[in-house]
This record gives structure tokens, sequence and C-alpha cells, in this order.
């Protein structure tokens, strides 16, 4: 709420109209106050509101009128406001509502506000264009100068607003940078006498403070301001208001109380005690001055001392007066309460004492009797409980807090009913209370009622001020909130890493001023918020997250909001159909654009879905008598697959291949012809004539033509198609790379290739018009061979880089198509349900999920209990528990429990689509590799066309200097013809000689066919490698980053030991794992099957007892009743009796038959006919599961678990009738040669670290046995990215080693993606090396393959090069002078050598044999050992910042040690003393223990 002045140029006014209809048109516009026009200075001056309007709208709306605006200052000045409070008559014929709107229609009013009472209105307006006066006679009976009537002395007004006796100040504050200071302020001027309301305002950087003149001066508050750190200055002069009788009265007693009891206070002030307190979540000294000027005032403090650096606060107070725990809840409740407060040790089990009431919420002391009128009454509805254990242990807790009177909590209708004092709690802290009990609290509509009204004696009324922090908001407000514009942003959040993360940004900006609502979106890392402009900015809300210690920047373009619609339409005959449609739908709320187009049929609407959903746009259409439905989107992700390029390479290499093999059979005739010519030459000293006469006389030596022979017109038909359809894409490829101007492979071919054949066909015709004898030397064979090595490397290569797109494909597919959407009656009572298609599904709706169905949308639980399969986000094979208020994700399997969810995330917002969304962008981002041909051939492309000019310019000098060493070595030199063109002839000659012996061939197999080879033996060594780029690389890679479930561990929990908790006598270990496999036999949760199949292995049966009553409690454990094991256990002792038969010796066996017989009656085995059945009561759960069934878990069994727990195993508790007779050890156990493939990496010398979404506890014991010492736990799929993103940046490349959906962004984004063969298809899809076995040591071989190939590789550039660098100077007859000449066969020859030697070298690769486990483990024999918990840093998240921190003095690290020990001992003392008090604790492979935090660094 901010009014502005601005000064507009108007040029164009002619006379006093212009300027009357300026001021009409731009007077009307909505937050308009005040325009004067005038037309002498040519300007227009606007008084608006800068939160409707803008100078650049204010111009826009000019010159639209058809005058030229300019504003010479863009900056406008603020207008200052003034205050005047109005008293409203208790007979006044209007309703305040109605007093609101009336005067905010005025123009010049900025804003109304009502008290709580309804009876004082406090009107801020512009002094310049309306004055009090005429604000009193726009509101009928209202008066300046009437204080408040009919406050009757049986009543305590709770006015937020001031009396009529009040003066308004207003000052303006500089040097505040955040929210803190506000707070500061507030705090410290608050708490004077005489205050009785301050409102400060970071973005107007003013205060208005409402005060009491005869208690507090203007001076005085403005001097209190300076000392907290500000700089102040008057606004406007304070504007005193008279007292009535009524407040002098008031005022008096207020004093006199103060004083009387005064001597009271001082009574106490010898029984002190200090305490000090740790404090976390301080930034700066803002909070530091906002604690101590807060906790300092309260009563039984009397001196507080806070330290920034040492995070701590020593308070010396009276314990009288308050409590230990009412100190640490004051501090938690200083602005902007995010402060965590806890107390050293020694502190920790102070008694609480007998409290008096705290005085917290009342500036005087002195008053706390007086003001204490009323016992209040709130419902507070609760989620989460199962049983009446539940309900005595929340009524045994909050029963005991201070302030409550009485608490009743009703299982059946779920929530409490808590009568308070509200001056010692408030229902907030009340909800909190129960939801750190680990149920689920809110608040219900009706939740505070008065219930008892004390009757202080008339006198004893002074004006109980309830200062409220901030963050409550009055109901009247909140209704009138409700009413004005509600705008939408959204913010980028980072730092967020699981869901309650997301929670606590919800939960806390839920509590401010102005917030509507709001929806933060994990995986997005994305929060939408609904907000009132007029109380809080976007830039407010990013800071309110930053303060929670989150990164925050507002999203500019907030159109991603609006939701998209593409339907087909049927039914349309005309534009007239057309013009229904669009018109109806734009006059729909919530719809933004709509386009209908009658030759498609299609509809393209946009909307709010806000407002609107799809399904009612469809209804819409529908109800105009038109057929409609969703335009079918593609569910595949084709656009990725390289179809048409794989076409084109595979059309490129088989043109060339059939024109290419007739060409190399003719150029291999000629080659064995030419030899055995020059032999008989060499040895029947042939002469040249005859030699020349016995070439000519060959059948492709014929001449068809003068100068044309078989031959060459042969190879002249095959080459012109291949030049053309074999090498069109290689033309395009080197164009499109000389625009860029850059050189190529593909240059060097299309120069190679072109020149070749441009060269032959030019001689071929020179030679036919001279009808030569001599047939001439044409290079017809090197295009065909060039293109088809070429293209068959490109088309293996794009095979290879289509695969990733499948795992696209596969990662939509495990989207749900359709969504059973259900309409809910009063009570949630089913009414209706339909399917419809999942993109139809709006945000709000219910969805019904079935046990085994995929959930259709991301959302929140409203009712029903299940398991659901999360492995999707985390990786984690661990069913996670779903109750009333939990998240679901998209995607995730239901398993066992019928669940409705509320739609929170759909269609693109889904975590699901995010994660498509990942790997789409790392696929597309990563670049191939630039080939090492690619890079050389830049370089080589340019020396080899600079050495062929040089040849052709030296040979031409050279011949015309001494044209006799031309005319020796020219072949078919005819004297016919002139010198000049001999020696050019010649010359050109020897240049394509240069270019076509530097042939790139060599070059360009060098790498494919290594390639080739190395990938067919990767295959046959189980290790799949996706084309050259993955192989190339590999061998590059510093970091290997290994996932923990599937990859280092086995991904399925396993028991790892039992402990028997009762003696054999008591119940045989036979008997009881019997009863307990039996038991979880019916259990589908992993911790069960894995105990099922541990008897039936330890019992050796596949069949156990029966199993009836069996009820399971998600997150607890479950009971049933367990007969017909009598049979089983008469099997099982038969074996062992018949073992124990045969290895008695023969002498003693009668008397051992005899024996044999008792242990069976002992423990209960006999023959099943003999004994009744016996039924079993069981109980299988956690810690909280035996508390609740009334079964004591001891120390000792308290502490096994803890141990269990500490290495990260799930230690689970067992009952048989009443008895805990058990505890059974699982956990996902480490592969056995993990330790050895990780041990052989480092040896290697790479960087090996374990990245995991599961807690930190089991992270760390998993990578202390396997000896990897850094470790990233509780990742997110997007976390595990930017991971891998941010290894890259700091210049490592990167190989990751994962198997679920959960890393395949990771996969696709790291240099090396490594997926293993037994994980998710879309991971196998996503990696570029798959391990087809499961085994680890196949890591380490794909490494080395890697290294050997590219090894191979490097020796194939050299042989390509040496035949280069050899030929090419012998082509350009450097070496002429001693006799070495190049004839035409020969290059062919070196150039078949070459490309042959270069495929053998490749084909030596096949020799590879992977490195066996016995040799590395014989090396690595003393380096594999356990790490301590001191060597392995943990880091939570992506953070570099670990909990452990290296640089720590000496000193600092035997306090920690020591502090360590201490806290362990505590902690150990706690969790056996506190069972109710503490959070239940859950599976430590279900849900992370994110309260014990075990990372201390020693």
């Amino acid at each position: 709420m901010e009014a502005k002045s601005i000064a507009i140029s108007v040029e164009g006014m002619t006379c006093n109209s212009c300027v009357q209809t300026i001021e009409q048109h731009v007077g009307k516009m909505n937050g308009i106050h005040n325009i004067k026009v005038s037309l002498e200075d040519n300007n227009a001056v606007v008084i608006y509101d800068s939160k409707l309007q803008t100078p650049a709208t204010l111009q826009e709306a000019i010159y639209d009128m058809g005058f030229d605006a300019t504003i010479p200052d863009s900056n406008p000045q603020p207008v200052l406001l003034d205050t005047i409070f109005l008293t409203i008559p208790t007979q006044s014929a209007l309703t305040p509502k109605q007093i609101c709107s009336t005067l905010l229609k005025n123009k010049g009013i900025m804003d109304v506000k009502m008290s709580s009472d309804q009876k004082t209105a406090v009107v801020t307006f512009i002094a310049s264009i309306i004055n009090g006066k005429q604000i009193i006679h726009m509101v009928p009976g209202a008066d300046l100068n009437i204080s408040a009537p009919g406050v009757s002395p049986g009543t305590c007004e709770d006015s937020s607003w001031s009396q009529a006796s009040s003066v308004v100040l207003r000052l303006k504050v500089e040097g505040m940078t955040c929210h803190s200071c506000t707070s500061t302020i507030e705090g410290k001027i608050g708490k004077l006498q005489g205050i009785q309301r301050i409102k400060v305002s970071l973005d107007n950087r003013e205060a208005v403070v409402v005060y009491q003149p005869d208690l507090i001066t203007a001076e005085e508050i403005k001097h209190q301001i300076e000392a907290a750190g500000f700089t102040a200055s008057f606004k406007n002069q304070p504007r005193p208001l008279k007292l009535s009788a009524i407040d002098l009265e008031r005022l008096q007693n207020t004093q006199s109380k103060g004083s009387e009891t005064a001597p009271k206070e001082n009574s106490n002030v010898n029984d002190k005690k200090t305490v000090v307190f740790r404090i976390d979540g301080m930034h700066c000294n803002s909070c530091v001055l906002n604690i101590q000027s807060t906790v300092s005032a309260l009563p039984s403090v009397t001196s507080i001392v806070v330290s920034l650096e040492k995070k701590s606060a020593v308070i010396n107070y009276n314990p009288n007066l308050i409590s230990i725990d009412m100190l640490r809840k004051a501090i938690e409740a200083v602005s902007p309460e995010t402060f965590k407060v806890s107390l050293p040790d020694e502190y920790e089990n102070v008694a609480l004492f007998p409290t008096l009431a705290s005085p917290l919420k009342s500036p005087h002391p002195a008053l706390k009797d007086a003001s204490q009128p009323l016992t209040q009454v709130v419902v507070i509805n609760i989620e989460g409980m199962t049983c009446n254990s539940c309900v005595q242990s929340i009524e045994g807790v909050i029963s005991q807090k201070a302030g409550v009177k009485s608490i009743h909590v009703s299982l059946t209708n779920r929530n409490g009913t808590i009568e308070y004092d509200p001056l010692q709690t408030c229902p907030e802290d009340l909800q909190s209370s129960i939801e750190d009990m680990g149920f689920d609290a809110s608040l219900s509509a009706e939740a505070e009622l008065p219930v008892a009204i004390a009757q202080p004696s008339p006198e004893a009324q002074p004006e109980c001020r309830k200062t409220e922090p901030p963050s409550k908001v009055s109901p009247t407000h909140l209704a009138r909130q409700e009413t004005k514009t509600i705008s939408k942003c959204y913010i980028q959040v980072t730092g967020m890493t699981c869901a309650s993360c997301v929670a606590n940004i919800e939960r806390n900006l839920r509590r401010e001023d102005g917030i509507h609502s709001i929806l933060v979106a994990l995986m997005a890392g994305k929060a939408e918020v609904r907000y009132n402009p007029a109380v809080i900015h976007p830039s407010a809300i990013a800071e309110l997250i930053r303060e929670l210690g989150f990164g925050a920047t507002v999203m500019e373009n907030c159109g991603e909001g609006d939701g998209i619609l593409e339907l087909v339409v049927r039914g349309m005959t005309c534009a007239s159909c057309v013009h229904k449609i669009e018109s109806t739908l734009m006059k729909t709320n919530g719809v933004l654009y709509c386009s209908v187009a009658l030759a498609t049929n299609k509809a393209h609407i946009k909307y709010d879905p806000e407002i609107i959903g799809p399904r009612d746009v469809i209804q819409v259409i529908k109800d105009l008598g038109f057929t409609t439905s969703l335009v079918k989107k593609d569910r595949s992700a084709s656009h990725l697959d390289h179809k048409q390029e794989i076409r084109q390479w595979k059309r490129s290499f088989v043109v060339s291949l059939v024109f290419c093999i007739p060409v190399m059979g003719l150029m291999i005739y000629m080659m064995v012809m030419d030899s055995q010519l020059s032999d008989a030459h060499a040895r029947h000293n042939m002469s040249n004539e005859e030699m020349e006469a016995l070439h000519s006389s060959m059948v492709l030596e014929y001449q068809l033509l003068p100068g044309l022979s078989v031959m060459n017109f042969v190879s002249f038909l095959l080459c012109v198609p291949v030049q053309i359809f074999g090498g069109w894409h290689f033309y395009i490829q080197a164009y499109k790379a000389l625009k860029h101007k850059t050189a190529n492979m593909d240059v060097l071919i299309v120069l190679a290739t072109s020149i070749a054949f441009l060269y032959s066909f030019v001689i071929l015709l020179v030679a036919m018009a001279e009808k030569a004898k001599a047939n001439p030397v044409t290079f017809f064979d090197t295009p065909p061979m060039l293109f088809v090595f070429i293209s068959l490397g490109r088309w293996l290569e794009h095979v290879a880089k289509g695969k990733t797109s499948e795992a696209l494909a596969r990662l939509i597919s495990l989207q749900a198509t359709e969504a059973t959407i259900v309409t809910l009656g009063p009570g949630n009572v089913l009414l209706s349900e339909e399917q419809v298609d999942v993109e139809l599904v709006q945000r709000g709706d219910v969805v019904k999920v079935i046990p085994g169905g995929k959930f259709p949308v991301d959302g929140r639980v409203i009712e029903g209990h299940s398991m659901v399969d999360e492995s999707l986000i985390t990786g984690e094979a661990m069913p996670v528990t779903k109750k009333p208020g939990n998240t679901v994700i998209a995607g995730s399997i239901n398993q066992n429990g019928s669940l409705l969810i509320s739609a929170t995330h759909v269609g693109a917002d889904t975590t699901l689509s995010q994660i498509v969304k990942l790997v789409e962008e790392a696929q597309t981002s990563k670049a191939p590799i630039q080939q090492f041909a690619d890079k050389l051939s830049g370089y080589f492309v340019p020396c080899i066309v600079a050495v062929s000019v040089v040849t052709l310019f030296a040979w031409i000098i050279i011949g015309f200097v001494d044209f006799a060493i031309v005319e020796k070595y020219f072949l078919g030199y005819n004297k016919s013809i002139s010198a000049a063109e001999v020696i050019i002839r010649f010359a050109f000659q020897a240049s394509i000689t240069v270019l076509c012996i530097a042939c790139p061939c060599s070059l360009g197999l060098a790498t494919p066919t290594a390639v080739m080879v190395g990938t067919g033996v990767g295959a046959q060594n189980g290790i799949l490698i996706k084309g050259g780029e993955p192989l190339e690389m590999a061998h590059k890679v510093k970091v290997v980053v290994f996932d923990k479930t599937g990859t280092i561990t086995h991904g399925t929990p396993e028991v790892t030991q039992v402990k028997f908790l009762v003696e054999g006598n008591q119940l045989p270990h036979n008997k009881m794992l019997a009863i307990v496999g039996t038991a979880e036999s019916n259990s589908e949760h992993p911790l069960g099957v894995a105990i099922t199949k541990y008897c039936k292995r330890e019992l050796d049966s596949e069949t156990l007892g029966t199993c009836t009553d069996f009820q399971v409690v998600p997150g607890c454990g479950i009971s049933c009743k367990v007969t017909n094991i009598e049979a089983l256990l008469y099997r099982k002792n038969k074996m062992v009796e018949e073992k124990n038969i045969k290895n008695v010796t023969l002498v003693k066996i009668e008397e051992n038959m005899d024996e044999s017989v008792q242990p069976a009656l002992i423990i209960d085995a006999e023959l099943p006919t003999t004994v009744s059945s016996q039924k079993y009561s069981v109980l299988i759960g956690n810690r909280e599961w035996m508390n609740r069934n009334g079964l004591l878990v001891t120390n000792e069994v308290d502490k096994a678990m803890m141990e269990h727990e500490r290495r990260g195993r799930t230690a689970v508790l067992t009952a048989v009738d009443g008895v805990l007779c058990g505890l059974i050890a699982i956990a996902d156990t480490v592969k056995p040669e993990a330790e050895l493939a990780v041990c052989t990496l480092k040896s290697m010398g790479l960087e090996v670290v374990l990245m995991t979404g599961d807690n930190s506890k089991t992270a760390r014991s998993i990578a202390s046995q396997v000896g990897i010492t850094k470790v990233f736990a509780e990742v997110l799929p997007s976390h595990k990215v930017a991971k891998v993103k941010q290894l890259q940046d700091e210049g490592r490349r990167v190989a990751m080693v994962g198997d679920g959906i959960n890393d395949s962004p990771a996969l696709a984004m790291a240099n090396v993606g490594i997926a293993i063969g037994t994980g998710t298809d879309v991971a196998i899809e996503a990696a570029d090396v798959v391990l087809i076995r499961d085994d680890l040591m196949d890591v380490v071989a794909s490494i080395d393959l890697s290294r050997k190939t590219v090894k191979r590789i490097r020796i194939n550039f050299v042989f390509a090069l040496i035949y280069n660098l050899i030929g090419v100077p012998i082509a350009a007859g450097v070496f002429l002078p001693i006799g070495l000449v190049l004839q035409p066969w020969m290059g062919s020859a070196a150039m078949a050598a070459s490309s042959v030697s270069v495929v053998l070298s490749s084909l030596l690769l096949k020799m590879y044999r992977k490195p066996s486990s016995e040799k590395l483990e014989f090396r690595a024999r003393g380096q594999m050992r356990h790490k301590s918990s001191s060597e392995i840093s943990v880091h939570i998240g992506i953070d570099e910042a670990g909990t452990g921190s290296p640089k720590l003095s000496l000193m600092d690290r035997i306090i920690n040690y020591s502090r360590a020990s201490i806290n362990s001992l505590f902690s150990d003392k706690r969790s056996v003393n506190s069972i109710v008090l503490n959070e239940p604790d859950k599976h430590s492979l279900l849900v992370g223990d994110f309260g014990e935090d075990d990372d201390t660094a020693l």
C-alpha cells in the first residue's frame, strides 16, 4: 500500500476540453487517487497506487487518447500518508464491512482496517486530497473524539488497535536489511511502557507507532530505535487525540497496580539460578539483539547474555517464576521463530518446577492476575492413532504441559479437546507437541472457545494487550484478505533434500501474513505461492524461504502455471459452430484463450488450472452438443531415436559397398598383373616396348575409343553413383564445416574423393582428345573405398546412439494411463467414481488407488493406510508406510491397502515427468566426444593440401628449369605434346598422387575397427558397451560413483543374526523359528519375506504352520495367531534323531535309542496325532509395537537393538504368548566382491564415491565394509545428476554405476554410465555400459578393456600416420634423384596395406582376457581392510561441507571426543527411560532416522 506521485509531460493539448478529457479518462482508471492537468505547463501530475498502476501504464493511457506523453523524471515521488482513528457507534446502520467498502470507494483513501472488536476503524489517507473531517462525514455517527462506548466492567477489550486516547507517529527508519531487523525493532519498541502498537515495514522503510503520550514521548521512541542500531527520523509530527475519562481511569489503575506489586516481585530476588542454552539459527547481531530484548522483558529474568560466536545464551532467572522449559520456548518463539534451542547435558534432566503462569505474553508483570480473563478450549484433529495406547500416551504427555487444565482424546473422532490457559500456552504449541510424538495434528475450524470468564473487580481492569507475533493473522483480516485479489508466483527453491524439507517450508510459510496457499514440488525444486499482493511481495516470500536455510529466487516467467489443452472436437459443420464454441469458452471463468480450427477439428485452449480444469472445459463443449476427446500425446521418445540418421548412413554404406566390390576386384587384378609384368621385365630383360605392347593387349587395357580403356570406362561408371549417392551426406557435412571455418574428416574425404574423381575424369577427356596410345593413370578406385569404410563407421555409431531413447520410452511407460476419480460426500462417504484419462486429472481431485495399482499423479493421502513401493525415486527396496497426510509419488506402486489421495501435482509437474525431463536433458546435453581423428584431420587436411600445392609449383618450376628430369619420369611422354603441357600434366599428377596417397582411409578405420572388436570382446565377457564413445571415454574416468542399493548391496534384505532372549527349555529355538516364520508368511513386507525365507532355510522345510487373525500396522509391526506347527517340528526332530542314530556307535545303540525319545517329549514334538494343536499368540515389530502391547523392552535388548541400528541393520523384536523371546537383525547385505572391486579401482588411481538415497547411518556402515571413504547420503535423483555435474565441472570425468530408475538421470549425465544387468530396464537403457552379470568386478574389467582399446586405437593411428609420413614425400617426388619413384599401383598397394595393417592391429584385441579375481585378490591382499567411522566423511545431500571437518585443532578434537562420549551415555539412558516422549523409532531402512545424528567427527 503505497501512494506515489508522477509528473507526465503532455504535448498536443489545445484547450480546456483536452484537459477535462484527460482528467476524466485517467481519473476513472483503477488505483488513480488524483490527477491535475495543466494546459500552461503542458503536464499532468498524477497521484496513484503503485500496486495497481505504473508510470508506463499512465503514459500509455494518455498516449492512447491521441496525445504525446513523456516522463521527464522516471522516479515517482512517494506521497505522505496520514492516519486517523474513527470510533464506530454501536447503533450504526452500516456493518463494518459496508463501512470499509464505503470509505474505500472515495479517492484519496488508501486503506481501512477494523479492530477485532469492530468498534474502531483505522483509516489511512492522502492528506493532500482528503481530510479527516470529510472522512467523518462519510460514516454516519462516527466521531474522532468519542471514546469506545460501553466497555462493560466484566469484559476485557482485546483490541490490537489503539483507543481514541492515543497518538499516531510515523518514523522513517534507515539501515534495515532483513525481516529479522523489523522483528528487532517491533520487539524492542513494543515492550516499552505506553506503546500500544507498532508496525515496521521493510519495503517502505518506515515505522508506524501508536502510543500514549502520558507514558512515553516521541523523542524517547526515536532514541530507542537508534539505540537498536538503526537511523530514525520523524515523517510527520505526532497527532494528539483527546483522552476520555475511561482511558484516564484505566491508565491510573494500571500505574497504581504496577507500584503495588513491585515489592512482591523484589521478595524473590535472592532465589536466582543461571542456565546456559545452545542456540542454533542465529545469523547476525540483529538476531542477538532480538533474543536479548525479548527474553530480558520477562519478569523472572534478571540478566541475559547472548553470544553469536559461541551460539549460546547465559540467562540469570528466578526458578520460582519460570521454568527452564518455558525459557527455552520463549527463545524459540522469538521472531522469525527459526531458532533451535537445546540444553547442555547437565540441564537435560532438571525437574520442572511447579511453574507459575508465565507472563510471556504480557508486557506488564504486575497485570498478570488482572489480565487473565479466560480459560480457552481448542479442538485439535489428530491423525495416525491406531489404538487406545496412542490415546493414553497423548493424554499423558499433553496433560503434563504447563497451562493445560484438561485433555480428552477421542480415537473414533480422531481429535483431542484441550482446555488451557491462553497466557501459558497456545494452540500452536499444543499442536506441535502432538506432532513431536509422531502423530499428524491440525487445528480444527472451531479452534478456540472461551469457557470461563474471570470476574476481577472493576477497578482492576487494565487493558489486556496480547501482543501477537506478526505471523498470526486476525480472522477479520483473513476474511478481508480472501475477498481481495489473490496473485500467484513461482519460486525456485534449492537445497531441499527430502519430504521433510517440503513440509518445513509449507508449514512455516502458511503461517505468514498474506500467504494464501503454498505448494512445493521437491523434484522440480519449485514452490507455487498464492498470496495477497497488498500484504506481501514475491521477493519477501523468497526471503522467508531463505531464512529457513534454503536458496530461493523468484521465477520471472509466471505464465508457466497456465494449462494448455489440445482437443479433437467432432460434430462441427460450419463457421457458426466454431464461433459458438469459442465465444462460450471465452465467457467461461478461467479460460484465457481459445482457438478452434474447423478444417482439422482441433481446439487449442489455454486455461488457469486454479479456476478451471480440463474436464470442466470438455464438459462445456459437450453441453453445446459436440463430442470431444483429448489429442493423444506421443508417449514415446521418438525425437531422440536417430532413426533418420541410421537410415541415411545405412543407405550410404549399402550404395558404396555395391559399387566398391567390383572396383576393388578390378584394382586387385591390375595390381597382380602389374607385379607379374615387372617380374618378367626383371627376369627376361623384356624391353619397354614389348612390355607396353603386352600391357595394352590385356582385356582391361583394350581401348574402346582412342585414350579410353575398358578399365577406366568401367571404373568411371562404377564411381559416378558412389560419388553422387554414397557421398551425398559427406558433401553436406563438409560444406557445413567449411562454412564454420573448420576442417574435419568430412572435408578431407570430400577433397580426396572430389579431386581424385575430377582429375581422373579430366585426364581421361584429355587422353581421348589427344587420341593417346598409352592409357592414363586414373584414381577412380579411391572414392568407393573411402566411402564404404567411413559410412560403415558412421552407421554403427548412430545405431548405438539410438538405443538411448529406449530409456525414455520405458520411463514414460511407467506412468499410469488412467485414474479413478471419486466424489466424496460428507464424512468422506463415496458418492461416485469414474475412470478418466490421466491427462484429465485436475489439481484437488480425489483419486482412488487400489492395491497393486500405480499412483497416476503426485498427491497427499486423505484416507486409508498402506505400504507403497517408491523404489522409483529412492531406489530402496523397502516399501514406505502411507497414512493420511503423507505424500505419494506418481508411478510408485500401492501394495496392500486402498488409498484415497488428493492430487497436488498433475501433468508435467509430477515427479515422474521431472525424472523423464532430467534423463532427456542429460542425453541431449551430453556432447559426443570430439573424435581424435577429427582433431587430427583438423591439422592433417590443411597440411596435405599445402604439400600438394607446393608439389605442383615445385615440379612446374623444376620442369621449366630442367625438362630432362620430367621427360625421364613421365610415363607415355609423346613428342607430339608440347613441353609446357607435359610439365603441367606431370606436376598435376604428382600433386594429385600426394592428395590420394594421403588417404584418410586408414585414419578413418583406426577408431571404428578397434571399437568394433573392443565391443565384441566386451560382449563375450558379459560387458555390453553401446558404441565407441563410452569405450573411448572410460579410460579418461577419474571418479567412479557407486549407488548403494542393488549395486554395492544385493538390494533385498536378509536375516543376518537371530538372538534368542529365552532359554531353550522354555521355548526351543526350532519352535520359535517355526512360529515366527509362519507368522510372517502372510506378510508382503520385504522384512517379513526375509524372515520367512530364513526360517524355511533353517528348518529345511518349504511348508510352515497356519496363521490366523493376521493384522498389520504399517510402520510398527504385525500380530497374529499361529497353529499347526507340531507336524513341522516333528519332522525336523525326526531328521535330527536319524542323524544321531547314524552317528552313535553300534555298542551303545539301544541306550541311545531310549534316550533319543526324551528330547522329543521335552520339545513338544510328538506325533501330531497324539498332541492337540496348540495356538500361539505372536507379535513381531519394533520397540513401539512392543510398548503399545504392554511388553517391556529391557536395557540389554535396547542396547543390542541400538548396536544393530548403528550398523545400518533393522532390528525386529518377536514375542510369543506375551513373552519377548527373540531379536532378529535384518540388513541389505553387501555383495561379496564389492570390497575387492573398490580396492582394485583405487589401485588403478580412481577416486571411489558412494551416493545413495538411504539414510546416513546405513550408508556409513556399508561404506566402512567395502572401504569407501566419501559418502553422499539422502540424495534425490535430481541431486545425483547435480553431483555428477559438479564433479564434471571440476574437470573430472565421471563413471556412474547404478541399477535403479532413480539412478537413470545420473547414468545419462555421467561421462560413462554403467548399469548392473539385474537392474531396471530404464537404468539399462540410460547407461552406456551394461554389465550382464551382477558382478562388480566387471566394472573394473570395463575400465580395463577401455584402456586397452584406447591403447590399440593409438597404435592404429601410429600405423596410419607412419604410412602417410613415408608415402607423401615419395609421392611428391622428393626421392626422385635417388631413383625412388612411386608408380600408381604402388600407391594403391600402400593404401590397401595401411588399411589392412590397421584392421589386423585392431584384431589383436581379440586376445584380451579380463583380470581374474584371484590375481587381483593376491595383489590387494595387504590393502583391503574395513574403514573406521572416523575415516569416512558422510555428506547429507550433495553438499561438500561434510559432517567430519578435518580442520580441527588437537584441543577441539579432544573436546569433541569427550562430548561425543558423554552424549552417547546420555542418549542411551534417555532412549530407555523416556519411551513415551521419544518419537516412535521406525525401521531404519524404511524411513531415514534423521533424529539421531551420529556423524560426530573425531
